[in-house]
């Protein structure tokens, strides 16, 4: 764990609800349908805790973990050149439940959190869920204003679309 601090209050505040957005944020909620059944739920839970999801998004993950786990900080690159520091602020590996969060860090474009959930319901479908609070904090991020806001929703959107693909093997059960 490096010495950098978080960039914004409240940490930790997605765990119990990922529809929290404190007032100065911008509030990001989106839901994909993955599959149904114990297997997609297992397999989808698998590739959100280890990086697979997101190195399969074409991002770079630095990591000082294999798995998700607090404190483990995390550096998103993308395109080679946004570099974005990240440090994980919880987990959840439960029966229907899995997945973590992460909080920024000096030196990243915005400030917030960023949780990413893959859930069973009590039907058997799985979704992932990716919620977000977040401000400009650079320049660049501010000088985007809503078209940086339509990039982290159309990541989001992609997140679903390649963790479907992912689990696309398994069969529906």
């Amino acid at each position: 764990m490096s010495s950098a601090t978080f960039t914004y209050e409240p940490v930790g505040a997605t765990r119990d609800d990922l529809t929290f957005c404190p007032p100065g944020f911008h509030p990001m909620l989106v839901r994909t349908r993955l599959g149904e059944g114990q297997e997609v739920f297992q397999r989808a839970a698998e590739a959100v805790l280890t990086w697979e999801m997101h190195r399969a998004l074409g991002v770079g993950i630095d990591a000082g973990a294999d798995r998700a786990a607090p404190g483990a900080d995390v550096t998103v690159t993308l395109a080679g050149v946004i570099r974005a520091p990240c440090r994980i602020i919880w987990t959840a590996e439960e029966h229907r439940r899995a997945g973590w969060a992460y909080g920024t860090l000096e030196g990243h474009p915005d400030c917030g959190e960023e949780a990413f959930v893959v859930d069973r319901t009590g039907d058997g479908t799985v979704w992932l869920t990716v919620a977000a609070f977040s401000k400009a904090a650079k320049w660049y991020a501010r000088a985007g204003g809503p078209a940086t806001r339509g990039l982290q929703h159309a990541y989001a959107r992609r997140c679903g679309v390649v963790l479907r693909k992912l689990c696309g093997s398994l069969p529906e059960a």
